[in-house]
């Protein structure tokens, strides 16, 4: 599975967990899949460690929104910011840049026409602090 995708899966996988509240990651992963498609590594480490890693990530995001609380962030937006924040946290292997370019690619299948430029300002600012 390529990267882009195992990020759109991981984004729709931590969505079904932020709206019930209670599915495990593992179910969550198995559901973004299609008949016949297995996950990957790199897809289980990003649903597992933004759910390990939750109240820091959102933390790291709730500092840099601007009249905003992250509560007020829609879904979709909250779960890419999520994603990339822990890709610049804990996966440095990947290149900030790539990450804040993948997340606003996300962001354009996901999101609504305000999304990319949200998720852009916010990367850019944590971006800053990490």
């Amino acid at each position: 599975m390529k990267r882009r995708m195992a990020r759109e899966k991981a984004m729709q996988a931590l969505y079904q967990i932020d709206i019930s509240g209670d599915i495990e990651p593992k179910v969550a992963i198995e559901n973004t899949l299609e008949e016949g498609e297995t996950s990957d590594e790199f897809l289980e480490d990003l649903v597992v460690g933004c759910v390990q890693h939750k109240a820091e990530l959102d933390g790291l995001i709730s500092k840099h929104l601007e009249n905003w609380k992250l509560e007020r962030v829609g879904t979709v937006d909250r779960n890419i910011l999520r994603i990339a924040v822990y890709e610049m946290k804990f996966m440095k292997d990947i290149p900030e840049n790539v990450t804040m370019n993948e997340a606003i690619e996300v962001a354009k299948v996901f999101g609504d026409e305000e999304s990319k430029r949200f998720i852009n300002g916010v990367l850019s600012k944590v971006k800053q602090s990490i």
